[in-house]
């Protein structure tokens, strides 16, 4: 990786000589490593066995849980935060396992879309709940700093299971709690 990043550097006309770029390509691959350790994690090991038996039958919600993602169509940052709910049945998962399910698939290439439904499919496989919401909002830098350079735009995306898709009144209630967080 550190040689591609060579040889970007040298495409965009910039001299690899220079001090401020000396070390640049290898510090660059470090950081793509980082912003796509996603793929190097299992479903399997973030949960890690955080699964507790619960009576617990009642709305769970995490929300605000800010997330960092890079576009799979321009390799540009997306930044925003997910609000996640669910409805256990006999189980319930670690809180920051929540957290950490909505990080492992953030840190891939990714496209919004995707992600909101990938952490809603997870939350409902892992727990069993009766039902899950995933929302996402996200400002996309390929749209703010490049393309169409709207500053202002803000991505919606939402996963409704279970529920949550089949029950208005379940859907209202997650809403209503994200909307006061």
């Amino acid at each position: 990786m550190k040689d591609a990043f060579e040889k970007i550097i040298l495409h965009v006309g910039e001299d690899l000589t220079r001090p401020g770029l000396l070390d640049t390509p290898d510090r660059a691959a470090k950081a793509f490593e980082f912003l796509t350790r996603g793929y190097k994690q299992s479903v399997a090991d973030v949960v890690n066995g955080a699964l507790f038996p619960s009576e617990n039958n009642d709305m769970i919600v995490v929300s605000n849980i800010e997330l960092y993602s890079l576009c799979e169509h321009h390799m540009l940052p997306f930044i925003g935060k997910a609000h996640v709910g669910y409805i256990p049945q006999g189980k319930v998962l670690g809180l920051s396992k929540v957290a950490r399910i909505v990080d492992m698939y953030a840190r891939r290439l990714q496209i919004q879309e995707t992600l909101t439904h990938q952490i809603a499919e997870t939350i409902q496989e892992v727990t069993g709940a009766i039902g899950v919401g995933v929302i996402i909002e996200a400002k996309h830098m390929c749209m703010m700093m490049r393309g169409v350079e709207k500053q202002n735009s803000l991505m919606k995306t939402s996963s409704m299971l279970g529920l949550f898709r089949k029950n208005d009144t379940t859907r209202k209630e997650f809403l209503a709690l994200i909307r006061n967080s």
